[in-house]
């Protein structure tokens, strides 16, 4: 499920080439503040796989919602707990 969500964000990214070190830069304007440079187009596509993965993980965590992209959607099931 992750590794979809993650390969549907990486169809969306927009790429440009920048005056830097690390002249490639790549963003996915659909996930804010998700972005990543690179010293090659591949480097940067790699960086910026690590930094979607890092994103959803930090958002899981603090219950914040992760927009759907396309059919793909990650949610967190609600804990149920009961008592005996």
């Amino acid at each position: 499920m992750i590794i979809e969500y993650i390969e549907a964000a990486l169809e969306k990214a927009r790429y440009e080439v920048i005056e830097d070190q690390e002249p490639y830069y790549g963003e996915i304007l659909e996930l804010p503040g998700v972005w990543a440079t690179g010293e090659t187009l591949e480097q940067c596509r790699r960086n910026l796989r690590e930094v979607i993965e890092g994103w959803v993980l930090v958002r899981l965590q603090r219950g914040l919602p992760i927009p759907p992209l396309g059919d793909y959607r990650i949610e967190v099931l609600q804990r149920l707990e009961v008592y005996v």
